[in-house]
């Protein structure tokens, strides 16, 4: 049995995951008490259309400390599921503009605790919740259809053991990605954007690919990433890790990251089932 706790703060996606989810055939339950994942394991991993579920889990039924999840959850049969746990995320900022553009009622909020209140006060109740989590994703940036093609090819595709591999790239003007497990700053690289006739395409097209290609020192840049990503993943897969995110940082996250994300993707897919790349600036998943 496959078992995937979809968690994070109210706001940051974790219906549209839940959807997804049930769409690609697995059994969904919203809202259930994580001190219940117990009973649920126990009386559904003997049937066989229940071989894969997703629960949601919020603060609203979360009164337990890290140390009493932890307990909960390793108290599982181990032998009879598979357990990943996704946590969604998204900027403060971010969470109160979508809570104010919908109308919707923050479930934590009350006569005494006012809406940003109640947004930090769920951040809090979570954070045992994050902190064991096997995928963060954070959502302050994603549309509803880039987070719905994430889950669909992060968590619903992937199979068995198999780490899953995110290259994403990214402009620091705009912020580091929250979610990132491993962040490479290629800005010493020569830079397309300075050259009036390139400054118009992305690290996708022909153009930007034939001027960095030819740079030596981006292949240096490139093959070094690769190897120290080759040498330590076998690491991750041992310690049972199921998925890796990797940011790629250029200035504006146009040209160079974008470039260098592609080019390792490739690589990497010749090795492993699931890699995907993730164009945060240009808001594209391949």
């Amino acid at each position: 049995m496959r078992l995937v706790v979809i968690s994070g703060r109210s706001g940051s996606g974790k219906s549209s995951a839940l959807h997804v989810l049930e769409d690609l055939g697995f059994y969904c339950i919203d809202n259930l008490p994580i001190g219940l994942l117990d009973d649920l394991v126990r009386e559904t991993h003997e049937e066989e259309r229940l071989k894969k579920v997703a629960v949601s889990v919020d603060a609203r039924n979360l009164v337990h400390t890290f140390d009493q999840i932890q307990s909960i959850l390793h108290s599982l049969p181990t032998e009879e599921y598979q357990l990943e746990v996704v946590y969604l995320d998204a900027g403060d900022d971010v969470l109160l503009q979508r809570f104010s553009a919908t109308r919707r009622k923050h479930p934590l909020t009350s006569d005494s605790l006012s809406l940003p209140e109640a947004i930090e006060k769920e951040r809090e109740l979570l954070e045992p919740i994050a902190n064991i989590a096997d995928l963060t994703l954070d959502t302050t940036s994603m549309s509803v259809h880039e987070l719905r093609s994430l889950i669909k090819k992060r968590v619903a595709e992937k199979q068995g053991d198999d780490i899953a591999i995110l290259f994403k790239s990214f402009g620091f003007k705009y912020g580091i990605p929250k979610d990132a497990d491993y962040v490479f700053d290629v800005r010493n690289l020569p830079n397309p954007y300075w050259d009036p006739a390139l400054r118009q395409y992305t690290g996708q097209d022909s153009e930007i690919q034939q001027f960095l290609s030819s740079k030596e020192e981006v292949r240096r840049m490139k093959d070094d990433i690769a190897r120290f990503v080759s040498n330590w993943l076998p690491a991750f897969i041992d310690a049972n890790r199921s998925y890796m995110t990797i940011a790629i940082g250029c200035t504006g996250g146009q040209h160079r990251s974008v470039y260098i994300a592609e080019q390792l993707t490739g690589q990497f897919r010749d090795q492993f089932a699931n890699v995907q790349v993730r164009h945060r600036e240009l808001g594209l998943i391949d």
